[in-house]
């Protein structure tokens, strides 16, 4: 059933279908053109100048006067949640930042409303425009007025270098950009909400925090009470909530976005993602792998120094990664000295031809040493099998994984000694934590900076239900649902993971016809999502 909504500016008309809900689970809109779509007359908040009464998932199409239908050039949008959705009447304000001095020397102060940034940008000819996420940044009009505004950051999950660098700067943002001079920090993650008490941010308080590793505010696993969080929110009076933290933490975060829309309540819910691991879907990588990369080289460095010193060294070194590789196979990438990189998404089995075994005798036999790079999660079903352990899960619902460390090692002593009659000398390190605890380096204080600042940028122009991140290098308002629904890991059939097998040329573990299935799953998972996210 369509609709035709005219403008007083153009005879054309333009057909609505009803709203319907996308496979993905997000907020898209298909344009053909933007050229057709400029309306001034419309809401600069409108985008692209599209006059729609809700901002629900609905394909827009646009037709001319002939009645002719316009061709579909395939361009969505998925976009995120506003406050006027459900509070129709929200009056706006000039943003503050018209009267910044620092802002004064930016040729282009705002970002358009037509401004987008594009998933996917190596395309060929005829192919569809594809998915297109809003871009961050300040807007011209603002929900809020700085004096009424009431902030609070709460920070979940496990540790990773630069938290303390996006609480910092969220802080600062707040007051230094908007004026903002009522901001709590929650301490001990979702709990915090209603079992702890807060505490007073200024930039004073938060000035030097980007120095340290951690968290300022301390975290939690698990304790997500959509209720008791939004009933807390509401009789404290905050209308802005910044929530930092991994797939589990942005669920929750959906979740309470979802009881503040219910309840009619002025409040903008803000996700900043964070997993050392590199996970998260969508973005181009997450805040702290930069710094976990860079440390884990002195994890290597000394392993390599270690095997080198003594007669058929074997050195293997544990990093993080509990579902994706992507530590392991940078670190093993940048540092040279690696032999071999086990990672979650490649199987690999020890004993036969092709095997572990015969790679690291090779390797010995050749070199007098040898360096094995594992990511944590790989080989656990071997683990699990040989320890008949049943599968656990934490508080925030992830797998409990075992050691493949500690297991790898003494699988190949027991190998070389008792069966090959060959004297190895093993150095197993595990510098998880270490890496964890550090502050972050330049490039990601860098980057944490931008996260913070596009999170600010997009509570104060009314925002909510979004996560922040890079998208092709720039930021980004995504619908949470995007960053949670699947996780990033590695393609075994892209050319980096090609990079890798180049510089160790390890064993890919995979017989020729195992390797083709996977291509073809793969691709045809591709195929799929992209018609899922195109679909109208």
């Amino acid at each position: 059933m369509e609709s035709a909504i005219s403008s007083p500016l153009s005879t054309s008309s333009h057909l609505l279908p009803s709203p319907s809900r996308s496979s993905l689970g997000s907020r898209s809109q298909s344009f053909p053109s933007l050229q057709n779509l400029r309306h001034p007359s419309f809401k600069s908040r409108c985008f692209l100048g599209v006059p729609f009464r809700s901002r629900q998932t609905q394909p827009i199409r646009c037709q001319s006067s002939n009645q002719q239908p316009a061709k579909d050039d395939g361009f969505v949008i998925e976009d995120v949640p506003h406050l006027t959705d459900f509070l129709s009447n929200l009056p706006s304000y000039p943003n503050p930042l018209k009267q910044s001095q620092a802002y004064a020397v930016v040729k282009q102060t705002f970002v358009s409303t037509d401004d987008v940034v594009a998933q996917k940008v190596v395309v060929q000819k005829d192919d569809p425009r594809g998915v297109h996420f809003r871009r961050a940044g300040p807007r011209e009009k603002v929900y809020f007025k700085s004096d009424e505004v009431r902030a609070c950051i709460v920070t979940c999950g496990g540790l990773c270098p630069g938290i303390n660098t996006v609480i910092r700067e969220i802080v600062c943002g707040l007051n230094y950009m908007y004026g903002v001079e009522d901001i709590l920090g929650i301490e001990g993650g979702y709990r915090g909400f209603y079992s702890k008490n807060t505490l007073r941010l200024t930039p004073k308080v938060v000035n030097d925090i980007h120095k340290r590793g951690g968290t300022f505010l301390r975290t939690s696993r698990g304790g997500h009470d959509t209720n008791k969080i939004v009933d807390n929110i509401q009789d404290r009076g905050i209308n802005q909530v910044y929530i930092i933290g991994g797939d589990g933490t942005q669920k929750g975060a959906a979740l309470i976005y979802k009881e503040v829309e219910k309840r009619g309540l002025q409040v903008a819910v803000a996700g900043i993602p964070k997993t050392i691991d590199n996970d998260i879907a969508v973005i181009d990588k997450s805040f702290g792998f930069d710094t976990a990369v860079e440390e884990a080289q002195r994890a290597i460095n000394a392993a390599h120094v270690e095997v080198e010193s003594v007669e058929n060294g074997v050195g293997i070194v544990k990093l993080m990664g509990r579902y994706s590789g992507f530590i392991a196979l940078y670190a093993t990438l940048a540092s040279r000295d690696v032999d071999c990189c086990l990672v979650p998404e490649s199987p690999f089995y020890l004993e036969g031809r092709g095997g572990l075994f015969e790679f690291v005798e090779e390797r010995l036999k050749e070199n007098g040493h040898v360096v094995i790079v594992l990511a944590e999660g790989a080989g656990q079903e071997y683990v699990a099998q040989e320890m008949q352990v049943v599968d656990g899960k934490d508080a925030s619902g992830n797998k409990l994984l075992l050691d493949v460390g500690l297991w790898l090692t003494e699988k190949i002593k027991d190998h070389f000694t008792k069966v090959q009659k060959m004297a190895i000398n093993t150095k197993y390190i595990d510098p998880t934590y270490m890496i964890r605890a550090i502050p972050s380096n330049a490039s990601d204080n860098i980057y944490c900076t931008l996260l913070a600042q596009s999170a600010v940028h997009g509570a104060m122009a009314g925002f909510s239900g979004f996560t922040v991140g890079p998208v092709n290098s720039r930021h980004a308002y995504i619908p949470i649902s995007r960053v949670t629904e699947t996780q990033n890991t590695v393609n075994l059939t892209d050319r980096m993971w090609a990079r890798l097998l180049a510089s160790t040329n390890q064993p890919s573990f995979l017989e020729s016809n195992e390797l083709h299935e996977r291509v073809d799953k793969e691709d045809v998972d591709v195929i799929n999502h992209n018609m899922r996210a195109t679909s109208i």
